[in-house]
């Protein structure tokens, strides 16, 4: 993907490093209640650390911990990436749907974050929370794409981005799924899929962004990373019941559909197609 000497996004929350707290006087026993307390409650465990009081000898601080210099050119990629999303939809939004597009904010995150939704860790991978309008991505997934998922290339990196911002388009425009609900959860992800490549449609009109051999790199991402390739990856068998995201052939499909048309309104045919068509 050609990336370097654009402008990277300003709503790029960088939170990497961010540690948990120690207790002077409390020892590691307050601070493991203090973390389960928060894992059931939702609540920030750094602002509960920090609220411990001081009276009792007790003192919290947030534990710094050290960025890998390596991740700056992948930060800065993430960063141009989400600009890139920012420009597509801000353009889409005002000429097509007469709206405007509230931009997302990006947390990058190390080991765990408190989001919105919860408290998540690392292995949840990406996601978006609707709660607090941002996305979230542990820079590390990057190499689980390449090494977990067999998944190489930065332009897949750029697919899963697009595909949580395009969660967050969703709800922009109306688009839910009540809790539980199999088949609109599956279909939810693939217009996600779509939408990411409507935005790598446009990205590429207006700014030239794609090297040979991209798209290959999307589609495989949304195959690696499908219910299916996963389900039988883990634990050797397919259960279509359980699917969330949709097989691999569906996400490929709706990303490479998105990327061929560019075209909004055809995230609809999602809702309107039976559920075995998808």
């Amino acid at each position: 993907m050609l990336w370097q000497g654009r402008r990277g996004s300003d709503n790029v929350d960088d939170r990497r490093g961010m540690g948990i707290g120690t207790i002077a006087g409390g020892g590691g026993i307050v601070t493991v209640i203090i973390v389960v307390i928060s894992l059931l409650t939702g609540t920030d465990p750094t602002q509960l650390l920090q609220q411990v009081d001081p009276s009792g000898g007790q003192q919290a601080s947030v534990r710094q911990q050290q960025i890998d210099p390596a991740q700056e050119p992948l930060r800065q990629f993430v960063g141009v990436v989400l600009a890139d999303t920012e420009d597509v939809w801000g353009q889409l939004f005002q000429q097509q749907l007469r709206k405007n597009y509230v931009q997302p904010k990006l947390v990058l995150f190390s080991g765990g974050v408190q989001s919105g939704c919860g408290f998540a860790s690392d292995a949840a991978g990406p996601f978006y929370c609707p709660a607090d309008q941002n996305v979230y991505i542990d820079l590390n997934f990057y190499d689980q794409l390449k090494q977990r998922f067999k998944a190489p290339g930065d332009f897949a990196m750029a697919y899963v981005i697009a595909h949580e911002v395009g969660h967050h388009v969703q709800r922009q425009l109306g688009f839910s799924a009540s809790p539980g609900d199999h088949e609109a959860s599956v279909r939810l992800e693939l217009q996600a899929d779509y939408l990411a490549g409507v935005w790598a449609h446009h990205a590429q009109q207006t700014k030239k962004i794609l090297e040979p051999g991209d798209i290959d790199e999307a589609l495989n991402a949304a195959n690696q990373i499908g219910d299916d390739t996963l389900q039988k990856r883990s634990q050797g068998y397919v259960v279509p019941d359980s699917f969330t995201h949709g097989t691999s052939a569906q996400r490929a499909r709706w990303f490479k559909r998105g990327f061929e048309t560019g075209d909004i309104a055809g995230m609809q045919a999602l809702f309107k197609l039976p559920y075995k068509q998808l």
